[in-house]
């Protein structure tokens, strides 16, 4: 699992995101999850569209990230 951060110098997560997927090959897909502060409308979807599975804004709650973590590992 990669907790992907949106807005990184250089190359953002949703340029990051993409990349990874495109090195993805038979052995499976890494779950990513966007972490962020951008909280506005589109922004989930934004994530969402890169190839990121899923998205939670900072600051960030452990019942919530616990919850997150368990969809992929239970």
């Amino acid at each position: 699992m990669i907790m992907m951060d949106c807005q990184m110098p250089v190359m953002d997560g949703f340029e990051s995101t993409q990349n990874i997927r495109k090195l993805e090959g038979a052995k499976g897909r890494v779950p990513i999850i966007a972490v962020t502060a951008n909280a506005m409308e589109g922004d989930k979807e934004r994530c969402l569209d890169s190839g990121m599975d899923h998205y939670i804004k900072k600051p960030i709650k452990m019942e919530i990230l616990k919850a997150v973590i368990s969809e992929f590992y239970s």
